[in-house]
């Protein structure tokens, strides 16, 4: 079996949902690429870094999955943000004695998610979040945010703002705390469970129709930014992909 990937220097790890509680009780910075993030890393240079950056990239995006094994033969788990989060509030029902800090991107979303964490016993005090501000991902500094994180010393941070932002922001955040904490950058996959975003569910995730219900949700939105996804086709195609494997027993 596959353990994981190397493509354009980004190291992508193989892991399956089952594996869930090894992986949530790791430190670092989690992220979650789609389709429409890969397909501009040739020329977002920030967002590349991040991505070579990050402990654990995860196959979000079933389109990249898809990609690789008709192109390239080569067949890794769907690892989605949406089922991560899912998996990730129920972990967090069991273990609600943990210290949560949210950034956001909007008072709205901020009030949306925290109502949601309170329904999963996450009392008032380890609950905390951060409305962030429009940020230029070319530049990203927010020494504000960073004494609020140094003060709270949160276990997990969750960041929910858009995805080509939400990675440059969380390797920002891990260069700049002295302590060690699970960054999860996720962007909207906390409001499939709190209905600000599309209508996913399990079906829809696993046979790979989220981006589908996410336009037809949002066409202005998410048309374009699904049409761009196309130019993945040439970068898949024409870089080498590194295959690393499990060491058979």
């Amino acid at each position: 079996m596959i353990k994981k990937i190397k493509f354009k220097g980004i190291i992508f790890r193989n892991f399956d949902i089952k594996d869930f509680k090894k992986i949530i009780e790791k430190k670092g910075l989690f992220l979650f690429p789609s389709g429409p993030g890969l397909a501009s890393i040739e020329t977002e240079k920030n967002y590349l870094t991040a991505l070579k950056l990050a402990n654990y990239n995860f196959f979000d995006s079933g389109y990249f999955v898809l990609l690789l094994r008709y192109l390239k033969r080569i067949k890794v788990n769907k690892l989605s943000g949406y089922i991560f989060i899912k998996s990730f509030l129920k972990y967090i029902e069991k273990n609600n004695n943990k210290k949560l800090f949210l950034i956001d991107p909007s008072i709205k979303l901020s009030q949306s998610n925290k109502k949601l964490f309170k329904k999963k016993g996450v009392i008032k005090k380890n609950l905390h979040s951060y409305v962030a501000p429009q940020y230029n991902p070319k530049l990203i500094l927010d020494k504000k945010l960073l004494r609020i994180i140094k003060k709270i010393r949160p276990e997990y941070i969750l960041i929910n703002i858009g995805g080509g932002t939400q990675e440059i922001l969380g390797l920002y955040i891990k260069k700049n705390i002295n302590f060690k904490c699970t960054i999860l950058c996720n962007g909207a996959a906390i409001s499939f469970f709190t209905g600000d975003q599309a209508p996913i569910n399990a079906f829809l995730d696993k046979f790979f129709f989220g981006w589908l219900i996410r336009i037809i949700f949002n066409p202005i939105i998410f048309l374009p930014r699904y049409l761009r996804t196309i130019k993945l086709i040439s970068i898949v195609l024409k870089n080498n992909i590194e295959m690393f494997y499990y060491k058979q027993k």
